[in-house]
């Protein structure tokens, strides 16, 4: 068996632009899904019950459902259905937003959760609102312990962007399969996506590491 390994060299282009949109992607549903999460979150300790009930309907529903299964449904059922189509790269931001809200939902119910009642109601006490209390008391507390939790899911996310490689969004592990389709080299393709994500995430991990050390709160 000969090794072309010059290939990697030669469609480095493709593969960069890949890897550079695997990471736009991660950015822009963390930055969407983060605040969908704190909504969806809120809704679900909110005394209304039809917020709470819609909150978790919507989060038990993404939860449970694979990933690759709601990338399927957005991009070939929702036309059908709706008559509503996203393009490619529409069709892996919805799937990814609602699949990741979903869990920082929890995450965030989780955190405002574990803050003590005494916060609250001393908030209360000298004059806030309940909002007030929510937004300057509770909420600022429950970031730093959720903090090592969401940079857990930010890891995962990188990695499950590759998914969206089946609807042909052109990000790294799309990249590679192209390239590996026209020129064969199925070894040397697989090794270089292989390479670049892990070049890529393990600084990522080791942050998350890092957090977990200095953010992670100990009762």
């Amino acid at each position: 068996m000969q090794f072309d390994w010059s290939v990697i060299w030669t469609h480095r282009e493709t593969l960069l632009h890949g890897a550079a949109l695997t990471v736009g992607l991660t950015v822009v549903t963390m930055l969407l899904a983060v605040p969908g999460g704190i909504v969806l979150a809120l809704m679900r300790l909110s005394s209304n019950r039809l917020l709470s009930n819609v909150s978790l309907a919507f989060v038990e529903f993404f939860r449970n459902l694979p990933l690759i299964l709601v990338i399927y449904w957005v991009f070939y059922v929702m036309p059908m259905a709706a008559d509503v189509q996203f393009s490619p790269l529409t069709t892996a931001l919805v799937a990814l937003v609602c699949n990741v809200s979903a869990y920082n939902a929890e995450t965030f119910r989780a955190g405002i959760n574990s803050i003590r009642k005494g916060q609250m109601e001393a908030a209360l006490a000298i004059g806030m609102s309940r909002r007030q209390a929510m937004f300057k008391v509770v909420i600022p507390q429950a970031a730093r312990r959720i903090l090592p939790v969401l940079a857990s899911t930010w890891i995962s996310l990188f990695k499950d962007t590759s998914l969206v490689s089946v609807i042909a969004v052109s990000e790294l592990a799309y990249s590679a399969m192209q390239v590996r389709a026209q020129t064969f080299r199925v070894l040397e393709m697989l090794t270089a996506m292989a390479v670049l994500y892990w070049l890529m995430g393990y600084p990522q991990a080791k942050l998350v590491d890092w957090i977990h050390r200095r953010y992670g709160v100990k009762e």
